[in-house]
């Protein structure tokens, strides 16, 4: 698999360049090491599709896991509190876990659990591998790697997706490179308030 485009979101590139080039190097190595073509194994069950095998996410997900593992990546999880009342959500996001659910406790409402996973992460850079529908990039976008970094867990967040021409061998709904690209210039220079790396792949 190989890297096709790749896009800097306030800085995010430039930071990891200076700062972690050497994980921006593990990650294109991870990336390259990918066989896509080994993991085109889903039988299609579209009617006009229906002898073609496609690119299987699940397949491609598993080899990036296992390459990400070699280099010492690790899944990621961090948990907090949520309410009704977004006065005091905003007082207690930033509390420690605990604190957070005694807050809500003491203002007479109940705390409910949450968190955020995110795939791998090491040294401060997240990453995300998405190759499932185009409604979860913009949740890893705009809220994953935004509640980490908000978190203090993270400096920048990297998203890994297929680019279109990918897309057209792979199940229908999938997000895309050039489509997310749009989504993330649309919302402003500024908007998310999260360095990123977005990067094109095709096989």
């Amino acid at each position: 698999m190989q890297i096709v485009y790749e896009y800097s979101h306030l800085n995010g590139l430039e930071y990891m360049q200076v700062h972690r080039s050497a994980l921006l190097n593990e990650i294109r190595q991870v990336i390259a090491q990918v066989d896509a073509e080994a993991c085109r194994t889903k039988a299609s069950k579209e009617k006009r599709r229906n002898t073609e095998l496609l690119y299987a996410p699940i397949d491609m997900n598993q080899a990036m896991n296992e390459g990400f593992a070699r280099f010492g990546w690790r899944e990621s999880r961090t948990s907090y509190w949520v309410t009704s009342d977004a006065q005091l959500i905003r007082k207690t996001m930033h509390l420690p876990e605990a604190e957070q659910k005694l807050a809500i406790e003491s203002a007479g409402l109940q705390p409910f659990s949450s968190y955020n996973q995110t795939d791998f992460v090491k040294d401060r850079i997240a990453v995300e591998i998405q190759f499932g529908k185009y409604a979860f990039v913009a949740y890893d976008l705009f809220v994953k790697h935004m509640a980490f970094y908000i978190g203090d867990q993270i400096d920048v967040g990297v998203e890994v997706l297929p680019i279109k021409l990918m897309t057209q061998k792979m199940s229908s709904g999938i997000g895309y490179y050039e489509g997310e690209l749009y989504n993330l210039v649309r919302q402003g220079r500024g908007v998310p308030a999260v360095p990123l790396v977005l990067f094109g792949v095709d096989a």
